[in-house]
């Protein structure tokens, strides 16, 4: 590599930081990366809320195990959805949209969590504003 490659690359680099549009980039990668997986985590501890009194009855009934035992499966995806995102952030951030579709189904089939549920579709709409910019500023992009 050339110095001017060399400096070439320094001026990309700091207009890229520069631009709101990557800043936005960064941001919605980082929650959804960090949210995911602290969130995934604590579904093995229960420290935040107590998980199995989010799962709907109907999908209770027809998953194996206890409520806390589907909480353990919800875990494990959603620590594999925040590190998808932080090392794929163009895939990442649709297995999180498409998760928090799930998410927002569940709470819509039973009474009490229609609110949280309209907070997760405003999630889920920042997962695909995530997708949307990956296709730019995820590793790898050129600027030419």
């Amino acid at each position: 590599m050339t110095r001017a490659d060399v400096s070439t690359s320094r001026t990309a680099w700091s207009n890229a930081r520069s631009d709101p549009a990557y800043q936005a980039f960064l941001l919605l990668r980082t929650v959804f990366t960090v949210a995911p997986i602290l969130f995934g985590l604590d579904k093995f501890a229960n420290l935040l809320v107590p998980w199995p009194g989010y799962l709907a009855p109907w999908i209770d009934g027809i998953v194996p195990g206890t409520a806390q035992q589907a909480m353990y499966a919800v875990g494990v995806i959603e620590v594999v959805a925040g590190i998808a995102v932080a090392v794929a952030p163009r895939f990442g951030a649709w297995l999180v949209a498409a998760w928090l579709a799930g998410i927002i189904v569940n709470l819509l089939t039973f009474p009490g969590f229609f609110d949280i549920a309209l907070r997760d579709f405003g999630l889920l709409v920042g997962a695909v504003a995530l997708a949307r910019l990956a296709t730019r500023y995820a590793p790898g992009w050129r600027t030419s």
